[in-house]
Formats: C-alpha cells, sequence, structure tokens
C-alpha cells in the first residue's frame, strides 16, 4: 500500500459503485428522472468482478423493461482509494429507444469550510489557478467549443473539512462542472455531452465521460497535489511501448527550421534534402535527441498539387508529397534516425479534412463524410461514421507502418461542437449529443488502433495529445497521449512557460516546452540562454536549434542543456513542490521557484529563478518536503558549494539564496543524510 492509501475510499466504493440503486448517476429516460438504477425498472443482466494490477474493476449490465441496457462499468485503486466509472447505453431493442437526457455524476461532500482549487484551461486563460470559497457562492464551469480543455479545464480539488477530493471528468468534448454549498455539505455535478437529448436507434451505443473522484485525508494543497501526481503516474501514464515499459523523460526536436527554405509553420519546408545534414551536425556535436518531430505540412494536397506554405488548408490525403519526398526517401530518414539512436514522431489532423470533392476523385473519399456548414470555415471529418472511420485509419496506419514512424502526433485546428451540433439538427429534433457521442468515442477507438500499429512494429504505446496546443488533455485522452507541447503559447516568453510550469504540472505531469525564448510562437529565431533552459527542463524536452543555417548556433550551450537536463531527468515525474507565488506571464518582478523531489531516495533538485525586472537579490526558501530529524545537503550546480543545515530549521527558517543578477537560475541539488 502506498502512503496515500484512504481506507475510507474502499467503504465509499462499495456502497456506490456495487450497489447499482446507490450509484452517484442521474438521468432521465422517457420523461422519468433517475437518480441510481432502481432494481424495480432497471433488471440485472450480469456481474463481472477483475482484479488486475493496481485496480479492482467491476463491471455491471442492467436492463429495463423496453430493452435500453445500462453498463456501469467502474474500478477502485486499493493504493490511492481512488473511484472511477463509466456508464454506457445501448439499444438492444429493434426500435427506437425513449429520450434520454440530463446524464450527470452527482455527488455530495459533507464538512466545513468548502473551497475550490484548479486551473483554468490553455489558450485565453494560460492556465491561470483559482481559489473559490463555496461558502460565498456557487461555481460553474460549461466547457462548449469541443475542445475540452482549451477555455476550462476538467481537474478539481475541491478541500473540505479536514481534508478533500480530487475530482476529474475525462472527456474529449463538450463538459459541464458545477459545485454548491448548503448546510455542510458541498454538491458537485458533472456531465459530459452538454444538452445531451437523444433517442438511441436499434443497435447504437453511447457512453459518459470518465468520471474520477480521489479522496485525500489531509487538507493540504502540496500533500493533495502529490497525492494526484503519484496515482496519475501509477495508474493513469499510458505505457512506453508494447513491453509495458513505463514511460520516461525524453527529448525532441524539429529541424524544419533548419532546412534553408521558407517555412510557415510545421514542416513543410521539409524534403529529402534536407534532413541529412543537420541529423549529421547533431550526431558530430554530440547533441542527439530521442525523437526527430516531423511536423505539418508534409503531405500532398487532396487536389495533387505540392503546398508550398499551405499547410493549413491541404489537410485530409494523408500521403506523402511525391515532389518533397519521392519513393522511399523518407523512410530512409526514419531509417537513418533509427540506426542512430533516434525514433520518429508524425503530425497528422485526422478530425478535419479540406476539399471534399477532390479527395473524393483522387483517394476515394466519401463526401458526405464531410460536416461543413454554410459561414464555418472548417470542414469536419465525421469520424463518428465507421466507414470514415476506417478510411482514415487506413490512411493514418499506412503512412505511419510503412515509414516505420515510432510516435503519432495528433493536432486539431478548429472547435468541432458547432458542426457536431449542425449534424444532430439534420438528424431530426431529438438526436441532440448523438454526433459528439459517436464521435468522441471513435477518436479514443482510433488512438487504441493507432498505438496498436506503432507498437506492431516496435513503436510507441502512446501518441502526442495536441489540439491547436492544450486543448485534448482531458483524463481519458491522456491515458493513451501525452501533451509534447502543452500550450502553443509556451513557445513565446521564459515567464509564461514558469507561470504554466508552476500551475499546469500540479495535474498533468507529463509534459513539454520549447528551450527558447521568441516574440512569436511561429519565429524561427529566439532568445537561448541557461535562464530559458532551466525553464523549459520538464519529462518532454523539446530543443530548439539550427544545426546547419545557423552560423552562430551555441552548441556548447545544447550540450550543457541536454546533459543537465539528463541528470534532472529522473526526478521529474517525482514529487513536485511550488515553494513561490504563482505569477502570470506579465508580472516579471519577482522570483519563482520549484522543487521536484523523491520522497524514497530522499533525493530531488530546486530550480530557482530571479525574472527579469526583479529588483531583489536574496530569496528565502522554507522546504517543507524535508524531514524534520534530517540533515539536508544542498549542492549549488553552478558554483559547486554545498550547504548542510537541519530539516527542521530549513522548514521553520528557510535558507537565503543569492542571485545578483536579474535573469539568472539556480539549480540545486538536495540529499537528506
Amino acid at each position: 500500500m502506498t502512503e496515500y492509501a484512504n481506507p475510507k475510499g474502499e467503504e465509499w466504493f462499495c456502497e456506490r459503485m456495487e450497489q447499482p440503486e446507490a450509484f452517484p448517476f442521474c438521468f432521465t429516460y422517457r420523461g422519468v428522472r433517475y437518480t441510481g438504477f432502481p432494481r424495480e425498472f432497471f433488471q440485472p443482466v450480469s456481474l463481472r468482478r477483475e482484479t488486475k494490477g493496481c485496480l479492482r474493476r467491476i463491471c455491471q449490465t442492467l436492463r429495463a423493461d423496453d430493452g435500453l441496457t445500462v453498463t456501469l462499468d467502474a474500478a477502485y485503486y486499493p493504493d490511492y482509494g481512488v473511484s472511477e466509472w463509466t456508464v454506457w447505453f445501448e439499444n438492444t431493442a429493434d426500435r427506437e429507444s425513449g429520450l434520454l437526457q440530463e446524464w450527470s455524476s452527482e455527488l455530495e461532500f459533507s464538512g466545513e469550510r468548502p473551497v475550490l482549487k484548479g486551473i483554468l484551461g490553455d489558450h485565453v486563460n494560460d492556465y491561470r489557478p483559482y481559489t473559490a470559497d463555496l461558502t460565498e457562492k456557487p461555481v460553474r464551469f460549461v466547457s462548449e467549443s469541443g475542445r475540452a480543455t482549451h477555455e476550462y479545464f476538467p481537474y478539481f480539488n475541491l478541500e473540505y473539512g479536514q481534508g478533500g477530493a480530487m475530482l476529474a471528468i475525462g472527456w474529449a468534448g463538450t463538459w459541464t462542472a458545477e459545485f454548491a454549498y448548503e448546510n455542510g455539505v458541498t454538491r458537485y455535478r458533472a456531465q459530459s455531452v452538454n444538452g445531451l437529448s437523444t433517442c438511441l436507434k436499434p443497435g447504437e451505443k453511447i457512453r459518459t465521460a470518465l468520471f474520477v473522484c480521489a479522496p485525500y485525508t489531509l487538507r493540504d494543497e502540496a500533500y493533495a497535489t502529490n497525492f494526484w501526481r503519484s496515482w496519475f503516474i501509477a495508474c493513469n501514464l499510458p505505457a512506453a511501448d508494447a513491453k509495458g515499459t513505463p514511460l520516461a523523460p525524453f527529448s525532441t526536436c524539429c529541424l524544419a527550421s533548419d532546412t534553408g527554405l521558407p517555412n510557415s509553420d510545421g514542416s513543410i519546408s521539409e524534403r529529402e534534402s534536407t534532413w541529412r545534414p543537420s541529423m549529421e551536425k547533431m550526431l558530430a556535436e554530440d547533441v542527439k535527441v530521442d525523437f526527430r518531430w516531423f511536423d505539418a505540412g508534409w503531405y500532398v494536397a487532396p487536389d495533387g498539387t505540392s503546398p508550398e506554405s499551405d499547410w493549413w488548408g491541404t489537410v485530409g490525403t494523408w500521403t506523402l508529397d511525391p515532389a518533397k519526398w519521392p519513393g522511399d526517401t523518407f523512410r530512409q530518414s526514419t531509417d537513418f534516425a533509427r540506426a542512430h539512436g533516434m525514433k520518429t514522431l508524425m503530425w497528422f489532423e485526422p478530425e478535419r479534412v479540406t476539399d471534399p470533392e477532390s479527395l473524393a476523385r483522387h483517394y476515394g473519399y466519401d463526401p458526405t463524410w464531410a460536416i461543413r456548414r454554410a459561414g464555418c470555415e472548417a470542414i469536419s471529418n465525421n469520424i463518428g461514421n465507421p466507414d470514415c472511420l476506417r478510411w482514415t485509419l487506413e490512411r493514418i496506419c499506412s503512412t505511419l507502418r510503412e515509414n516505420r514512424v515510432e510516435m503519432y502526433r495528433e493536432d486539431n485546428n478548429s472547435d468541432p461542437a458547432e458542426l457536431w451540433r449542425f449534424l444532430d439538427e439534420r438528424e431530426g429534433e431529438e438526436r441532440h449529443g448523438i454526433t459528439e457521442c459517436k464521435f468522441i468515442q471513435a477518436h479514443y477507438a482510433m488512438w487504441d488502433q493507432i498505438i496498436a500499429c506503432t507498437m506492431s512494429y516496435g513503436g510507441c504505446g502512446f501518441v502526442d495529445s495536441c489540439a491547436s496546443g492544450g486543448g485534448r488533455n482531458d483524463l481519458e485522452s491522456l491515458r493513451r497521449g501525452v501533451p509534447l507541447l502543452r500550450s502553443d503559447a509556451d513557445r513565446t516568453t521564459t515567464s509564461l512557460r514558469l507561470s504554466m510550469t508552476t500551475a499546469l504540472n500540479r495535474w498533468i505531469p507529463f509534459c513539454g516546452a520549447n528551450t527558447k525564448e521568441k516574440a512569436g510562437q511561429l519565429d524561427a529565431t529566439g532568445r537561448s540562454d541557461v535562464y530559458t533552459w532551466r525553464a523549459s527542463y520538464l519529462p518532454v524536452l523539446n530543443v530548439d536549434a539550427q544545426f546547419v543555417q545557423d552560423p552562430d548556433q551555441d552548441f556548447d550551450l545544447l550540450r550543457f542543456g541536454l546533459r543537465e537536463w539528463k541528470r534532472l531527468s529522473p526526478y521529474l515525474l517525482k514529487d513536485f513542490y511550488v515553494l513561490t507565488p504563482w505569477h502570470s506571464q506579465e508580472e516579471r518582478d519577482g522570483f519563482t521557484a520549484y522543487c521536484f523531489f523523491d520522497r524514497q531516495a530522499r533525493k530531488g533538485a530546486m530550480l530557482l529563478f530571479r525574472m527579469e525586472d526583479c529588483r531583489e537579490a536574496h530569496l528565502v526558501l522554507r522546504l517543507p518536503f524535508v524531514r524534520r530529524e534530517s540533515r539536508c545537503r544542498l549542492t549549488d550546480e553552478d558554483s559547486g558549494e554545498t550547504l548542510q543545515m537541519d530539516g527542521g530549521r530549513l522548514q521553520d527558517e528557510g535558507i537565503s539564496w543569492h542571485m545578483p543578477h536579474p535573469r539568472s537560475a539556480k539549480l540545486v541539488w538536495i540529499e537528506e543524510e
């Protein structure tokens, strides 16, 4: 058992998940509102129990008189006291079901002084933290765009009484979460597929989000953070490969800015003649990364032309552009990388198509699969249609397989919910939400099949999750993927990078950032120094460099950053402590400090940053994670100076660090004796 085991967690699970009538789920069917699944309306059909690794699963199937079949799929993690559940509805009759509406998981938490903590999403909110006193007013979040984590973030820390609960909604579409407090009880309502109101046709099967409830016993934000991170890494993070190898930190690099050719974005400037000089220079200078990143723009346009700048408006073929990559030249580049210890990741955007008529003429696409509406620029590729999904998967997997690409990278550069609703309207009045249900279910299934494809020839057991940056980081998606770049904006200022790390890394341990500071996201050049490199030390290190085209490329700095990150990487998935107040990217007049600490080995590392406009030269830090009775050794990586202090003193008084220059960073190693 872990130190986070919660004896009351199993009791909570058994009381609710093993008894359908007490299941924490509400819905309306045929105009009747149900709380749980009363036995007088839903008769048991089957019950399956399974214990595997660190979880115990219970799967119960129930059926109503009219053939509506419900499957309650729940799991419990004894080492952490964490419960999760998903509800499936299937029409097993030979006629349409009644109207299914307003489904939600609804929980109650008894305890005084309820406070809700969390962060907002990417895009306009840059993962900004919030704190809400629920005794003052209720809190409600509604995510409507179809990119689940772009504006709001479906992960919550509810503090109450002497402890609290971490809560999450795992759904890559629309969702709502509501919190309200009254008379000592906080009520939490969470739903996926906003406004669901649909009948099911014979044979149709839809599901809710994955709902997670992770109660903890100590009302302390650092404790809650590391309880969540520990569970996430042990039980939610995908494996690295088919052998089940735990996912470990890795580095990447995109070669598109090193071609000497115009590059609007992605990898549109790359071609068969550009990759070898960059890779050979990387090897010669000993700055090899783990993955070569091959981004957007590599495909032929639907009309057969070779795009020179418009990577966005020419997606859909998923066939290598023969003008840029004749014959097997791309496979030659992946073979070269493999032979020298590097893998390849490749960009796709399967949820969007362009020029459906040309796709139909040249590639066998059915234009009826394209969801398009007057006034909407984007055209959605309806992967919720099984035939469309098969066509899309075949094109993607054949390209991956033929070129032995180890990692699939997915993007989504439009908000799909508007088009989902449009297709619902075409189906009829009683079909609201059905398109989203089918679409998201198909998306998870698509990732499962793509992962099976890459693993079949020794590639990755996960994908890169992206949707214009951090738009698809829901918990269910992150059982299959990791965000290599946690935000498109994270390619800009170092202050934003630090701001995001101190917020997002509490929730999503495995993510990455860029190693340059740029004025604009798509700028080819920017500032790279020790300050920015150290701010970029995350489980995914996205190296930004021009190995051949930049005559001033500082290879000593590249070697420094890669080697220091590798030394730090064993700690990046351990406990995480933010030691200074959070700041926005506009606030550059203070310090940022955080620590990664291995509580078993009693070792770790602190990163300290004196920001650009900070006038103070001294920073005092208390270290709450060291043991009071210990003797701690702290070593400054740059000066080699070592200090020894008692753990109790580090907790109570802290230690003062002198940082004489603005825009400077320290790396300090910590070891308890």
